[in-house]
């Protein structure tokens, strides 16, 4: 049993394969540690396949895993996970700004004890809407998860292989891994580690996929949503009681006035709107549940560089 697994979801990142192993397996000789090192191609749509083929025709302790359509990145480090058979787990990016020699660090923080400890970027460097993202997509978290404050939810994190058995177990078509975590443990803390820049390729990471992460872990882990919807529907209703004996009253004391289609048009469209964003919450939550039970499959792995796999 290797000590450690570190699974790399790899997307459009052909330029990183082989740097990437590389330090890997430098800073895992230095530190004395046994690894395997699971890459898990997310239909890519560069040559990231076959690098990751190449590197692991030299480099034994490296699983290649490609899948057949892009699941997004959850999603393929979800199959990762299916896959490791380390003691510990280490989830880290494809693009070199988590860096491998801080890995023997997340190690050590986890053997003290915990169950998983995240990579704590004092600065990190990215785009600013990024880190903006990250506070706002933190503070949801902290609703939704139940998220302890002061927790920053890195995508550079190490897990005990008993947390990991028991996330792999949940059948759940959109993954959200840190919402995965939460549901398992809170035996959880944080190291300070630096964020590296990016030197080799481009970020695939975009505005859009980011809005997709965020309703994953809002509409996938939490009944927040329903609970907002609920909330409206009951204030909107209690309002509607009051207009109307407030309504009442003006009109069996002679002092109604005659109302105006602007406020009638005004009401339809704003009761009318929260009916239909309820509606579309719902049907979020029914559509989730339709695809779960007509079992559709988490993931779809086309080929592996291990045919024993």
């Amino acid at each position: 049993m290797k000590e450690i697994s570190i699974v790399i979801p790899v997307y459009n990142s052909h330029e990183c394969v082989a740097e990437i192993s590389r330090q890997i397996k430098d800073a895992m000789d230095k530190a004395g540690l046994s690894y395997e090192q699971i890459m898990v191609n997310d239909c890519s749509r560069d040559s990231s396949w076959e690098e990751i083929q190449k590197e692991a025709e030299s480099n034994p302790n490296l699983l290649g895993i490609n899948l057949r359509k892009n699941g997004g990145q959850d999603s393929a480090i979800l199959t990762g996970l299916n896959y490791a058979a380390g003691k510990y787990v280490v989830i880290m990016d494809d693009d070199l700004q988590h860096s491998p020699y801080d890995i023997p660090k997340l190690y050590e923080e986890a053997k003290k004890g915990f169950d998983v400890v995240y990579a704590n970027f004092e600065s990190k460097k990215q785009k600013l809407w990024k880190n903006i993202g990250s506070w706002f997509n933190g503070k949801i978290s902290e609703i939704a998860l139940d998220k302890p404050k002061g927790i920053y939810l890195s995508p550079f994190k190490i897990i005990n292989c008993g947390v990991v058995k028991e996330m792999i177990k949940f059948n759940n078509l959109f993954p959200y891994i840190d919402g995965l975590i939460f549901q398992v443990t809170r035996n959880i803390t944080q190291i300070d580690i630096e964020h590296h820049k990016r030197e080799l390729g481009k970020s695939n990471y975009n505005l859009i996929k980011s809005i997709k992460v965020f309703l994953r872990m809002l509409f996938g882990f939490s009944t927040v949503p329903l609970n907002i919807a609920s909330f409206t529907g009951f204030f909107s209703a209690i309002v509607g009681v009051v207009l109307a004996i407030v309504y009442a009253v003006q009109y069996f004391t002679g002092k109604a006035d005659v109302t105006g289609w602007t406020t009638l048009v005004i009401l339809i469209l704003i009761i009318g709107g929260l009916i239909l964003v309820s509606l579309g919450i719902i049907g979020k939550y029914l559509g989730q549940v339709y695809l779960t039970v007509n079992n559709q499959p988490k993931f779809i792995v086309k080929d592996t560089t291990r045919k024993d796999s």
